[in-house]
């Protein structure tokens, strides 16, 4: 993992309310270069508000947030232009071929046309999609889009990823292929934000992992040092005991009992 002393992400005092309702309730974390960020949390933390303000999306919070030494509230899309995002749910041009989608987003990053065309038909090709790059993306498979989303949010060559439940619809191979993408672009200095509610796969792709709760961040650290820190189990334990979710097994147990009285 190729780490950096320099924060390519600053965020100070991170504050967003939804009318009365406080979202973010003080949020500071420096990230460098070269991490895998397992960023994690309830429905309703404050996860996804994070991550829409650092993208840009959601405006009217306080606080400061700083990305490549830029604070974003200045109104400048310069650094955008170093972001890649795979959203949990996206809308795509599905009446588009898969080059024709590459090609338009190619074109607002700036990019050189046959340079273009012969990394994309590569990318496409190391996820066995080749054979399709001109087929329509309505004809594609939830698994296929996927792969598009991914190898689109990485066609610019972006310094920051954020990763919103990327291995979605994906098959074996094609998770391990991603697993192994994303470790090697951490080595080559990437900065990876990944959100995920399969804790086994945070839990071994991250380098760090945050977790908000109520709007604040309750852990941050490995999972070595979350594990020795008065706290031991799996990450979906650790995540229960700072969530204060104890209740799983008797509500599945609850609900089990249901089904069985027809």
């Amino acid at each position: 993992m190729m780490e950096s002393s320099e924060s390519i992400i600053s965020i100070k005092n991170l504050q967003m309310s939804y009318g009365n309702k406080l979202v973010l309730n003080g949020i500071n974390l420096e990230i460098p270069r070269g991490q895998i960020i397992g960023y994690i949390g309830t429905n309703g933390a404050g996860k996804s508000t994070t991550i829409k303000i650092m993208l840009g999306i959601l405006e009217g919070y306080s606080g400061t947030v700083e990305i490549l030494g830029q604070d974003i509230s200045n109104g400048s899309i310069e650094y955008k232009k170093k972001i890649g995002y795979v959203p949990e749910l996206a809308d795509i041009y599905e009446n588009l071929t898969a080059y024709e989608y590459i090609s338009f987003l190619g074109g607002i990053y700036g990019l050189e046309e046959k340079k273009l065309i012969e990394r994309s038909e590569k990318l496409m090709g190391l996820f066995a999609m080749d054979n399709v790059i001109n087929s329509r993306i309505s004809s594609y498979s939830k698994g296929m889009k996927q792969k598009l989303l991914i190898i689109c949010s990485l066609i610019h060559n972006p310094d920051i990823l954020f990763f919103d439940e990327p291995l979605s619809g994906l098959d074996a191979n094609s998770v391990m292929v991603f697993k192994e993408v994303m470790k090697t672009l951490a080595k080559g200095g990437k900065t990876i934000f990944y959100s995920s509610h399969i804790m086994d796969v945070v839990e071994k792709v991250s380098d760090r992992i945050i977790l908000l709760n109520a709007g604040l961040i309750v852990a941050d650290g490995s999972f070595e040092e979350l594990n020795n820190n008065q706290m031991e189990g799996s990450l979906e334990e650790i995540f229960n005991q700072l969530t204060g979710f104890n209740e799983h097994t008797a509500i599945a147990e609850e609900f089990v009992s249901l089904v069985e009285e027809v």
